[in-house]
């Protein structure tokens, strides 16, 4: 024990060890009220870790050129020993990605997380999102089936519908005049080293400036202002042993969830894995139905609901543009929204009203983005594309006129 504590005196001398661990977690005094929604924080860093480490093993054996791609995806899954494994972990863990990272921006606003003095927070958390989305996207062309290959010839084309630089631009992407091996090669360099290290670099950034400010809670008080003569605030306890410990709950029940999904259902119901991605890649063979993965559809659903052209405008290009706009506007949620009150707990109808509209929308769009268009499912899609922005556009005049319950001073548990 002593020559531990020696140790651990030695590295301090050197490195700020204790006062790291001191200040993230033994001493880092979080909401005593911290409730279910707070989980999928640390599990959005568990996927993290765990696609790391499957995409590590994967690319042992994966071989990036249009040749070989499709073959050595089926070389892991049949002779590899136990690379059909790592596969489904991989591919699932793609989709638990985006399962908790959207629980998790949901529960920002059900508790306002990202109004101040946390906007910081909510902007990297945002770059991390994008971040993520270009990870899905390079990493979907790599298995080299048909999905992978005419999902990201739609993506890339959409680039092409901007005036001017339309087409310079979608040249500059795929390296080449069509998707092909130099397309496959840079995919595969951005997915597994350019992305990962910008991902890990946003995540460092966001739990620093959540630690600098502190944790929102369910009520939305600022601990921080009610605090003993020791400087500890009275509604906080230390992150570690307390949620550390809690945490170790959620990732419990997430990993048996995670599992079944591997063990029996790694497709997904066509959703995770679709089917014409376990044929190879054939640039004269078009599929019925070209749609992206479950993720991406909500987007993709807004970038179709739009159907006429303005003047010089296609609109194809105002589809992208809308589209570009979904993702973009949520950086603004923190100056959009003028309630004086945080936590869904004491705002108002109209707010509740508009979030469960919101909520429906999102979903209905994700839907319709992976059904073929017809007439009504297109106004539907326009419907909830309107929605969609009017939940955001409308966020600074209906929370200001929206009653709301006063906050209390301290936590209610």
């Amino acid at each position: 024990m002593g020559m531990l504590v020696n140790l651990r005196d030695w590295i301090d001398a050197r490195f700020p060890l204790t006062k790291m661990w001191e200040e993230h977690l033994s001493k880092y005094y979080a909401p005593k009220n911290f409730n279910f929604w707070y989980f999928f924080g640390s599990l959005a860093l568990l996927v993290l870790v765990i696609q790391i480490v499957s995409g590590i093993f994967l690319t042992m054996n994966f071989k990036p050129s249009a040749d070989d791609a499709f073959a050595s995806v089926e070389y892991i899954m049949r002779d590899v020993n136990w690379g059909w494994l790592i596969r489904y972990i991989h591919s699932t863990g793609a989709s638990a990605f985006f399962i908790v990272v959207y629980l998790h921006m949901f529960r920002g606003l059900l508790y306002g997380s990202y109004k101040g003095p946390r906007e910081l927070i909510w902007i990297f958390g945002m770059m991390i999102y994008l971040a993520l989305m270009a990870e899905a996207f390079f990493g979907y062309l790599l298995p080299w089936g048909q999905m992978s290959y005419w999902g990201a010839q739609v993506i890339i084309s959409l680039f092409g519908a901007i005036p001017v630089i339309g087409d310079d631009l979608s040249l500059w992407i795929r390296g080449d005049y069509v998707i092909s091996d130099i397309t496959l090669n840079r995919f595969f360099a951005l997915h597994v080293i350019a992305v990962p290290l910008v991902l890990i670099a946003l995540v460092v950034v966001h739990i620093l400036a959540l630690h600098e400010v502190g944790s929102n809670n369910p009520d939305g008080v600022e601990i921080k202002k009610n605090k003993d003569e020791n400087g500890i605030p009275l509604d906080g306890i230390p992150f570690h042993p307390y949620y550390s410990v809690k945490d170790i709950v959620g990732v419990v029940v997430f990993l048996m969830f995670f599992s079944v999904v591997v063990f029996f259902v790694p497709e997904g119901g066509g959703y995770f894995l679709e089917k014409p991605n376990f044929e190879p890649a054939n640039s004269l063979k078009t599929p019925a139905h070209i749609a992206p993965v479950w993720y991406f559809t909500p987007y993709y659903a807004m970038l179709r609901a739009v159907t006429i052209d303005i003047g010089p405008l296609t609109a194809k290009f105002l589809g992208v543009i809308v589209m570009g706009a979904a993702v973009v506007i949520l950086f603004f949620l923190p100056w959009l929204d003028k309630s004086p009150v945080k936590s869904i707990r004491y705002r108002g109808p109209i707010y509740k009203t508009m979030l469960t509209l919101f909520v429906v929308a999102f979903f209905m769009l994700g839907w319709l983005g992976t059904q073929a268009p017809t007439d009504t499912k297109t106004m539907m899609a326009q419907i909830g594309t309107v929605v969609y922005f009017a939940f955001f556009l409308g966020m600074p005049f209906y929370t200001r006129i929206d009653k709301t319950k006063p906050v209390p001073d301290r936590v209610t548990g």
